[in-house]
């Protein structure tokens, strides 16, 4: 950060990043150091991997694209899983070989790129499987400071959210975005009818006409004021019940379904949003088409890779608890992966899935065909959700 009073947004600058000011104090001091030995040269072989003792958790890798660029112009060889992949613990998910002052100093940044984009992307992904064929749509990036919304819903997308919320992520990223309406609008309009004529009439009719029921009503009541309101172009009814005013949430939603169904509105979705989570999704299916996501996606659990130097100027050094040399990560004829030493023979028809990360992002990928990379190993049933 630049002197006090002209970096006035508490976030770094992409200069800051790249020349690495952004890492933690120990490795700046490393790097004195092993220049005052003249050692700031001495070759090594790092991985990034997960590790857990349990064996059956899964992630979706993400957050590749930045390490891609921060490593351009960087004097290391650079592996990595294709973007979107489904890994499990102690699988390298990157590995990177050459001088340690190279890169030394970017082991921050590259574990922060990683580590909040894989959180992100399998959170999304495991709503996704709870969700089976129903809409996801990630409303996230208010949860999370503004200058990473882009992250969040490019992560969020890549786990297999359907849309999401910031029209930033269409222009930058060619990603869907959606919305409804706030309750603001409601508030300030003065009745759900109201806000439903008003919004039906300014919004193009690319626009789904979800419109958000609860301002003021009971949810059967607003549901049908909403649905009278635009009979022919209603879509759905969003459903953002407080949660000390909800009850169960599920019979409350059959309330809303049976009153549309009665009075002609069959055709009328039910849009469920507010602290909705896995759970709560699994709860709901039987009744709601369709989910808004926050909180549960945008503040997931990192996943927590170490970087972890498995080989020194050829000769195999690690840490102890870390399983040591150089890897690769193959991927069987079945699907599952394996890992083995760099030398082991490989099992035939294995491949290897651990490619030049200059060769992945040679050109930006298509980031609806990393999504769909993410779908297809998730229809294959390998990962459960618990």
């Amino acid at each position: 950060m630049g002197e006090i009073g002209i970096d006035r947004f508490n976030s770094a600058t992409e200069e800051e990043i790249k020349s690495a000011r952004v890492a933690d104090s120990y490795f700046h001091r490393t790097m004195e150091v092993l220049k005052a030995r003249g050692l700031e040269d001495t070759p090594v072989c790092m991985e990034v991997s997960y590790k857990s003792s349990n064996e059956d958790e899964w992630f979706v890798v993400a957050g590749l694209d930045e390490v891609a660029y921060l490593l351009e112009e960087v004097e290391v060889d650079a592996r990595a899983v294709p973007e979107g992949t489904i890994c499990r613990p102690h699988e390298p998910v990157l590995a990177l070989s050459g001088p340690y002052g190279a890169f030394a100093e970017h082991e921050t940044a590259i574990l922060g790129f990683l580590c909040q984009a894989s959180g992100v992307a399998t959170a999304a992904a495991k709503c996704r499987l709870a969700a089976g064929d129903r809409p996801v749509i990630s409303f996230g990036a208010r949860r999370m400071h503004p200058s990473v919304a882009p992250v969040i819903e490019r992560s969020a997308y890549l786990g297999g959210c359907d849309m999401v919320a910031v029209d930033l992520a269409t222009r930058r990223l060619g990603i869907p975005a959606t919305g409804t309406l706030p309750h603001a609008l409601v508030l300030i309009l003065g009745s759900t009818a109201e806000a439903a004529k008003a919004f039906d009439e300014v919004m193009g009719p690319e626009v789904p006409r979800t419109i958000l029921i609860d301002t003021f009503d009971d949810e059967t009541v607003g549901a049908l004021e909403a649905a009278r309101a635009i009979p022919d172009s209603i879509t759905a009814v969003r459903l953002d019940t407080p949660g000390n005013r909800r009850g169960d949430f599920r019979d409350l939603m059959r309330e809303v379904r049976w009153e549309l169904d009665r009075n002609g509105f069959s055709h009328v979705k039910l849009f469920a949003s507010g602290g909705i989570d896995v759970e709560y999704i699994l709860h709901l299916n039987p009744v709601c088409d369709a989910y808004g996501v926050g909180g549960t996606i945008a503040s997931a659990p990192m996943i927590d890779y170490s970087m972890d130097i498995v080989e020194v100027a050829g000769e195999d050094r690690h840490k102890r608890g870390k399983r040591g040399g150089r890897k690769r990560l193959l991927e069987l004829r079945d699907g599952s992966h394996l890992v083995i030493p760099e030398g082991a023979d490989a099992p035939e028809g294995a491949r290897d899935l651990l490619r030049p990360l200059s060769e992945l992002y040679a050109s930006p990928p298509d980031l609806s065909a990393l999504r769909e990379r993410v779908l297809r190993q998730l229809e294959t049933g390998n990962f459960p959700l618990y």
